[in-house]
């Protein structure tokens, strides 16, 4: 297996598909970051969805299956159902994960965990490229209190993991499992016991990343603090082993929260769906309030109708024009960043970066 990229990106590996982009071409998203509902069970500390309110519209299962069809036929290659909601609260979320895998689409899943159904387990684990649970403590009281729940969910969750893990041993499926880990400064302290829970989970990976916020604040994440942590988090990275990797992702939280670039290049290559159907540029767009970012709905019109239309590439062509500064209208830190640093600097004349002679895991998950 080649290296887990977790603080980067991969577009080295899909050169083809962002020349003709820069040659002007009408490109697939390569991946499709998306949701089944604005539904969550938890209500986390740090949670962006609070901010990404719109008008949420029934995702059915036609509607889901549907827009899983429209994405392999045009050329997508990856869905991860992470987005502004938690997508096990759809009771489609099976068939979506076995339908898309069916359609040759790598398929990946980010949740609580919580609704997870272990009976379920065995159907979807071969089907997924990864699955990542969403952990932001290591401690039992501290878990309930950043994520907003009651302190037997952590329990629960800590049951379906370990069931996960087994199932995967078990039957040697290729599926990466793994933690993350939203970091809030004033919860440092649970750095170390997550990271050493998860090696006693028997996980793959343990991520730690930045909180990301909107462009006035509105979540008060203290950027100038993640300094402070460097010391701690590198002690939590020592816990590595072979077969379990600790890693944060240093370029984003000792950024202060800020870019070097003013234009949005990356949702052609990486887009993102609302929990309610609404397709939009990037996850900090969703809100009714940026409703002239908005391009359609998957579940009046059809994914592939959505993305043949002018109005998908006038708004593609509105962030990347003077019109909109990345620097003060978007929140910080966005799925897209390591993708707009590097089509920034290919915009700029730069070089397109050398892929290495492995390829890395989840090369589709760019």
């Amino acid at each position: 297996m080649g290296t887990l990229i977790l603080d980067g990106h991969k577009l080295a590996w899909h050169q083809e598909r962002v020349k003709a982009w820069l040659k002007g071409e009408r490109v697939a998203p390569i991946t499709i970051d998306c949701s089944l509902t604005r539904r969550c069970t938890y209500h986390c500390e740090y949670c962006y969805g609070q901010l990404q309110a719109n008008d949420e519209k029934r995702m059915t299962r036609e509607v889901i299956l549907r827009f899983l069809d429209d994405a392999a036929g045009i050329g997508v290659k990856a869905i991860s159902f992470v987005s502004d909601g938690e997508s096990t609260c759809s009771p489609y979320l099976y068939d979506a994960i076995t339908h898309g895998y069916g359609k040759g689409l790598d398929m990946a899943l980010g949740t609580n965990g919580f609704l997870l159904k272990r009976d379920k387990l065995s159907e979807i684990l071969p089907c997924l490229t990864y699955l990542r649970f969403n952990i932001s403590a290591g401690t039992r009281d501290a878990y309930a209190k950043v994520m907003g729940c009651d302190v037997t969910c952590y329990d629960q969750v800590m049951g379906t993991i370990r069931a996960c893990v087994d199932l995967k041993k078990k039957n040697g499926w290729p599926v990466t499992i793994g933690l993350q880990m939203v970091l809030l400064p004033k919860y440092a302290d649970q750095i170390i016991p997550l990271a050493r829970l998860g090696s006693e989970l028997g996980v793959d990976y343990l991520v730690i990343k930045h909180c990301s916020d909107d462009e006035n604040g509105a979540l008060g994440v203290d950027y100038a603090a993640y300094h402070q942590l460097s010391e701690v988090i590198k002690e939590a990275e020592a816990l590595s082993r072979p077969d379990y990797q600790v890693s944060a992702k240093w370029s984003k939280i000792l950024s202060d929260g800020k870019r070097s670039y003013s234009q949005c290049y990356g949702p052609p290559f990486i887009l993102q769906i609302s929990g309610s159907g609404l397709v939009a540029p990037c996850g900090f767009l969703f809100n009714d309030k940026y409703n002239q970012y908005h391009i359609g709905n998957i579940v009046d019109t059809s994914f592939k109708e959505i993305w043949q239309s002018d109005r998908y590439w006038q708004v593609m062509d509105l962030i990347t024009s003077k019109k909109f500064d990345a620097k003060t209208m978007c929140g910080t830190l966005c799925l897209q960043h390591k993708v707009n640093e590097c089509l920034a600097g290919l915009k700029a004349g730069g070089k397109f970066p050398e892929p290495g002679e492995k390829a890395p895991q989840h090369i589709n998950f760019i």
